[in-house]
């Protein structure tokens, strides 16, 4: 098994890896977007949360990691597993980080029929794919914006439903596929579908640092890695822990925290300064404070959070302004300097 880069590790991109720990905390948000240039971490800190996170208790037996409280009405296994008289056997599994490659068939993807058994027994078996194995898990994307249109299509239709249904070669299941979305990509080598960009709660702009202490220590870190990645592991494994029990408590605890009718009634008027289309903004607005909130230990979501995760909850919310050629990320903070500057 590949040893990944420790997630506390990673220096600067401060931004980046906040997005990653509120997604990790409220994984109802919809997801991560990173864009930006290459060499910044991106996929490193996506594959760093793997080792990061805690293990997730599943049903035994069960090819989609079921919680053993789900009711098991959309699982095929879970049916089977779950009937009256059955005796449910539970065990803890890592939580799954899914690598989705851009030239992945659509069978890779969903599923398909099992040929081996197929051909070796004549029975009709479905052969789960990538989403069943993100179940509860993550799905990881990287170079998202080149992905083939009929995937994009596809991840559309199962990251709004949460549920995978293959009906193909004589099969027809249906079967779970909650996961949190987290793509990654470099904007100059084309633009994301308005569609799929939608579907992510947050979206985060890496750019490559410009601090000469910064980048000698980002250089110093990734050496030590390569040269001994089983020894910079161990270094930072109690840092690693100190994270993972911060989100067990935070996971805990966001479902407790208070958002005050004052932060909504900001979080309102800066999408509605922004233009932003709908209400997802402010939604994603509220459920990322809260989650941030969570993080720090927080009781109540203030101000302070809400200004940590405006520009990734809305920058991408953007509709284009032919008299404005700011971008995104400077029109969201012009919006929160002049609204927290206003006087209540």
């Amino acid at each position: 098994m590949a040893i990944s880069f420790p997630f506390s590790a990673i220096v600067g991109q401060d931004e980046m890896t906040r997005a990653i720990l509120v997604a990790a905390v409220d994984p109802g948000l919809g997801g991560v977007l990173v864009f930006g240039d290459r060499g910044t971490g991106k996929s490193t800190a996506v594959r760093a949360l793997a080792a990061l996170l805690p293990p997730m208790t599943a049903v035994q037996g069960c090819r989609y990691a079921c919680a053993p409280e789900s009711s098991g009405g959309a699982c095929p296994d879970c049916a089977t597993l779950k009937a009256p008289g059955a005796r449910v056997r539970t065990h803890r599994v890592p939580v799954p980080v899914v690598d989705l490659p851009l030239g992945a068939t659509e069978d890779r993807v969903v599923g398909a029929l099992d040929l081996e058994r197929a051909l070796a027994q004549g029975e009709r078996a479905f052969e789960p794919g990538l989403l069943a194995r993100a179940n509860r898990g993550f799905l990881y994307i990287d170079e998202v914006n080149l992905l083939e249109d009929h995937l994009v299509d596809l991840l559309i239709d199962v990251a709004a439903s949460g549920e995978n249904v293959v009906e193909r070669e004589g099969l027809s299941v249906r079967h779970p596929a909650r996961f949190v979305l987290v793509g990654s990509g470099n904007p100059e080598e084309g633009e994301l579908r308005p569609q799929l960009l939608d579907r992510f709660g947050l979206s985060v702009e890496v750019k490559t640092p410009t601090d000469l202490a910064l980048r000698v220590e980002v250089v110093k870190r990734r050496d030590a890695f390569e040269r001994d990645p089983a020894g910079f592991v161990e270094r930072w494994r109690k840092d690693d822990e100190r994270l993972r029990r911060r989100i067990v408590a935070a996971r805990r605890r966001v479902a407790d925290v208070q958002v005050p009718d004052g932060v909504l009634e900001r979080s309102a008027r800066l999408c509605m300064a922004l233009g932003t289309d709908g209400l997802r903004g402010e939604l994603t607005l509220m459920r990322a404070a809260r989650a941030l909130a969570a993080l720090d230990g927080d009781d109540t979501v203030d101000d302070r959070h809400l200004r940590q995760v405006a520009a990734p909850a809305l920058r991408h919310r953007l509709r284009r302004n032919p008299l404005d050629d700011a971008g995104s990320s400077v029109r969201v903070q012009r919006a929160v300097d002049e609204l927290f500057a206003a006087p209540a």
